[in-house]
C-alpha cells in the first residue's frame, strides 16, 4: 500500500467532536502496522480535502502521487489521477469550487451531511445514534462549534482517530456500518459527478475507490 501520510495537513479541525489534529494521528501510530498507517493517512488526506479548501502547499503535496504508477488497481489509479489535478491546479480556482460544492448561496451543489443522505434531511435520527455512539466512545462536542457531527469530514477524522488509538476491528467495523457505510460512497460518487467540480472530480473518484477498500478490508478484518 502507498504511504498518504505525507499528505496530511495539520490544521485546526473545527468538527463538532473533540479530536487531536490529524497531523497528530499520524505521528503517533508509529507501533501500527503498515494497513493500518495508510488507512489513517487515506480518512486524514479526504478529511482534510473535505473540511477546508487546500492551499498551494497542500495540493502540492497531493500532486506527489501522480507519480504512482496506474495499475489495474482502481485505488492506485485514483490516487496518480488525483495526483495529476493536483498537479494542475491553483487554489484560487480549487476554493471557488470548494464554494460551489459545499457552501454555496444558501447551499452548495452537495450536502456533505449522513443525515442528509440517509434521510434527506438535516438533524434527523441518524446523527441522535452518532451522537450516543461517539459519547460512549469517549469524544465531546467543543465549546462553540455548531457544524452537526456527521459531516463527512468528521467523520473521516473519527475513524482515523478509532484506528490510531487500537480501537478494535469489531468496533471499527460497527462505527463504519452505522454510520458511514449507508451512504459515504454515493457522496463519493455524487462528488466525482458534480457539475461544479474539476479537481474535486478526482477527490471523489478517490473517496470511491477508497471505501470501496474500506468496506473489503473491514469484512476480512472482523
Amino acid at each position: 500500500m502507498t504511504d498518504l501520510s505525507h499528505a496530511v495537513q495539520t490544521d485546526d479541525p473545527t468538527t463538532g467532536t473533540q479530536l487531536p489534529e490529524t497531523g497528530d494521528l499520524i505521528s503517533q501510530e508509529v507501533c501500527l502496522d503498515e494497513e493500518q498507517h495508510y488507512r489513517i493517512g487515506a480518512y486524514g488526506l479526504l478529511a482534510q480535502l473535505l473540511r477546508h479548501m487546500p492551499d498551494q502547499p497542500m495540493l502540492d503535496q497531493v500532486a506527489g502521487f501522480a507519480g504512482i504508477e496506474p495499475s489495474r488497481d482502481e485505488l492506485a489509479l485514483a490516487m496518480s489521477m488525483l495526483g495529476l489535478s493536483a498537479s494542475d491546479s491553483r487554489p484560487e480556482a480549487v476554493n471557488s469550487e470548494f464554494h460551489d460544492l459545499f457552501i454555496g448561496m444558501g447551499r452548495g451543489e452537495l450536502v456533505p451531511y449522513g443525515s442528509w443522505y440517509l434521510t434527506g434531511f438535516l438533524m434527523e435520527k441518524p446523527l441522535g445514534r452518532l451522537r450516543d455512539d461517539l459519547a460512549e466512545l469517549g469524544f465531546q462536542r467543543q465549546e462553540g462549534v455548531t457544524e452537526p457531527e456527521d459531516h463527512v469530514a468528521a467523520l473521516c477524522e473519527v475513524m482515523a482517530m478509532l484506528i490510531n488509538d487500537g480501537t478494535s476491528f469489531q468496533q471499527q467495523s460497527h462505527f463504519f456500518e452505522a454510520h458511514l457505510a449507508g451512504w459515504l460512497e454515493r457522496f463519493f460518487t455524487d462528488l466525482s459527478e458534480a457539475k461544479s467540480a474539476v479537481f474535486y472530480r478526482a477527490v471523489g473518484r478517490f473517496g470511491t475507490a477508497f471505501v470501496a477498500m474500506e468496506k473489503r478490508y473491514l469484512s476480512m478484518s472482523v
